[in-house]
């Protein structure tokens, strides 16, 4: 296999080259390298370890050494573990460049991990016009101000020799190397194409953003996603499959749609060769342009300043999560007055790999047509995602042809295209039937989930709750005040307003953690057919929870059937500037280590950092008793001193003993007045349900 470092009679000093060992873009160990081509590439990403018989390694191959150069102790260990690994599986790890593949052969046992040969291989590609865009004029693929687009790659193959290119990129990057770009501040690297992981490139229709210092070096924090966290994320809504499909609706009502369809077709899948179905969620609404895209397929962004009434995202992972808990493959097809744009969020694409893609292609209207916008993309990154959406889809040129034709109706709007469906044993989970053509109101299309599972609520004795496996019948609730026509496998589904759809109605207002609150109750003879009550509760006029059972409704299922509430909860989910303390502050002295319970004047932050019984507030001796808090007294929400904030009196207390007006407090005159009056809407409710 050759001669071994020691038999070459060269000393310390030859060992001049360092070059870091890397494995799905973790380090392995520091090393020295002995005898390189050159000026070895600094970083060698393995791509592959494979059993010897698989590689032709023909023994006039040039070879080298490494040797562990270890930083610490967790180096040489790695360094072993790798070693042992290729020895005793007799394995060869694989490490590619553009012009040079090293082989690093299993270590021969005599040497006890001292070294380790490397063989590889030089070549020269000819016939090729040089790659202007890797090293020398990188500002002619520099990467667009506004752009968010993965990484643009010249398409010529550069024609340096080996020599040329291992002195060309001798593990400092220059500046020219990289164009950077910038979104909101966050800097994002276009890199040179490579087909290894040489000092942080990117392969072909890959993108990831990293830390860029101003003078145009590199830091070492790059941010990569496996695809397995794909099915992390269609874990989100694992309960009820329903939930899933909502995070889709509210993307839509935030698109201002007017309309939207919901359905399941049949489509034939050339990948799989057979008939599979597909779910489809269109809008009317404003669709997005390209850099929206993009930040709708990061993976979650910043809370926004502004709290809209009608805004119901929030954090940009709703469609993550809705559409892999409905299947494996998403295509989403949007358009604006001035943009379309294709992306495609896959298991099947990332399958096997280890960093997570997602193609995206956008085009620009010129006219009367879109064409390719090339201010975002390259044309060869446009062609290669394209390629990636045909091969491991179900849309080729004339199905994304069809689909984007609805648009000709209403110029802008939104398509979400999901398959490869979730299964239920050896079923899918969900269910769905077409209904009677010609409007019939007899039998309408419904989407349902196919276990027909109520879900488990305290109290509940009924087992007919079909908001809780018919689609159509969640969509007739999901809006507190409904605007958007949504239709459901072709036919329309009827909005039930719930506030309006009561009779016997009672309204009360009550101060809940010092916010105002509207609440409705009445009585409804749908619910009481099917025997269910409860309160329903919406946020920011999307539905979050229904039957909530509350006082005596939890402990018998008859009282209060038919009674349904409705209240709006955006007030109370509001992080206003106020600031909650406990109920009982305490402190513990130095000495004797109990626990003293503060005066609800005081300020804790007056005290100093040792503080001992005979202090203030306390002024005690360590031999008094531990205090304790009195029994049967629970005060909720209390906003009390030293926080920053005015003072306003006590929210609502609560007693165990039971609802009499003589266990509240009379200094909570406003919040008790309140509250007796909800209670006597609950009661004048349920009579009339009687």
């Amino acid at each position: 296999m050759g001669d071994s470092p020691s038999e070459k009679g060269l000393n310390e000093g030859h060992y001049k080259q360092f070059v870091f060992l890397l494995k799905d873009g973790k380090t392995i160990c520091r090393t020295q390298c002995l005898n390189p081509p050159a000026e070895v590439p600094r970083r060698w990403n393995l791509h592959e370890i494979v059993p010897r018989s698989r590689v032709k390694i023909h023994h006039n191959l040039p070879h080298c050494f490494l040797r562990p150069a270890a930083e610490c102790l967790r180096d040489q260990n790695e360094w072993a573990r790798f070693l042992s690994h290729l020895q005793k599986r007799d394995t060869v790890a694989i490490a590619k460049f553009d012009f040079f593949e090293f082989y690093i052969l299993p270590p021969v046992e005599a040497y006890n991990f001292s070294h380790v040969r490397v063989a590889y291989r030089a070549e020269k590609q000819s016939g090729q016009k040089p790659c202007e865009s890797v090293v020398d004029t990188a500002e002619a693929c520099q990467f667009k101000q506004q752009s968010l687009d993965p990484t643009e790659i010249c398409g010529n193959s550069c024609s340096m020799s080996p020599h040329e290119f291992s002195a060309r990129n001798n593990g400092h990057m220059q500046s020219r190397d990289v164009s950077i770009s910038e979104d909101n501040g966050v800097p994002f690297a276009k890199f040179a194409k490579s087909n290894g992981d040489h000092l942080g490139s990117v392969p072909v229709g890959r993108w990831q953003p990293c830390a860029v210092k101003r003078d145009g070096s590199l830091e070492k924090n790059y941010v990569q996603a496996d695809p397995s966290y794909l099915q992390t994320l269609g874990q989100a809504h694992s309960g009820w499959i329903f939930g899933a499909i909502a995070e889709l609706v509210d993307n839509s009502r935030d698109a201002k749609a007017s309309r939207l369809d919901i359905s399941i077709e049949i489509i034939y899948s050339k990948r799989d060769g057979k008939d599979i179905p597909m779910l489809s969620v269109i809008d009317d609404g404003h669709g997005m342009t390209h850099q929206e895209v993009v930040r709708m397929m990061c993976f979650g962004h910043k809370q926004p300043d502004a709290n809209h009434q009608d805004h119901i995202g929030r954090f940009g992972v709703g469609f993550k999560t809705g559409a892999m808990r409905l299947g494996k493959d998403a295509l989403v097809l949007t358009q604006t007055t001035d943009s379309r744009s294709i992306a495609f969020l896959s298991h099947s694409l990332n399958e096997g790999k280890d960093n997570l893609e997602i193609p995206i292609v956008s085009y620009c209207r010129k006219g009367q047509f879109m064409e390719l916008d090339t201010s975002v993309q390259s044309e060869a990154l446009a062609k290669y995602n394209l390629k990636a959406i045909k091969e491991f889809s179900p849309f080729d040129k004339y199905l994304i042809g069809e689909k984007a034709g609805l648009f000709s109706k209403k110029l802008t709007g939104t398509q979400i295209y999901i398959w490869n469906l979730d299964k239920w044993g050896s079923n899918y989970c969900l269910d769905w039937t077409a209904g009677l053509t010609g409007r019939s109101s007899f039998h309408q299309g419904d989407i349902l989930i196919r276990s027909r599972r109520v879900r488990s609520r305290p109290g509940q004795i009924s087992q007919k709750v079909p908001l809780d496996y018919s689609l159509r019948s969640y969509l007739e609730v999901i809006f507190l005040v409904p605007r958007m026509r949504i239709y459901v496998q072709g036919s329309l589904v009827k909005s039930r307003p719930l506030a309006k759809s009561l009779n016997n109605t009672c309204e009360a207002n009550g101060i809940i953690m010092g916010k105002r609150v509207h609440l409705t109750l009445g009585r409804c003879q749908l619910e009481w057919e099917q025997a269910n009550c409860g309160i329903f509760l919406y946020w920011h006029g999307r539905l979050i929870e229904a039957y909530k059972r509350v006082g005596g409704m939890v402990h018998n299922g008859a009282v209060g059937r038919g009674v349904i509430g409705v209240v709006d909860v955006s007030d109370i989910m509001k992080k206003g500037s106020f600031l909650y303390k406990p109920d009982h502050e305490w402190v513990q002295c130095d000495k004797c280590r109990k626990w003293r319970m503060l005066s609800s004047g005081f300020d804790s932050k007056n005290l100093p950092a040792e503080w001992f019984c005979y202090m203030e507030p306390f002024e005690g001796s360590c031999e008094t008793p531990e205090q304790k808090v009195e029994r049967g007294v629970i005060t909720v929400s209390a906003k009390r001193s030293g926080y920053g904030c005015r003072d306003v009196e006590d929210d609502a207390t609560l007693t165990s003993e039971g609802d009499s007006d003589e266990n509240f407090d009379q200094t909570k005159k406003g919040s008790r007045q309140a509250l007796k009056r909800i209670r006597k809407g609950v009661s004048r409710a349920c009579k009339n349900a009687v």
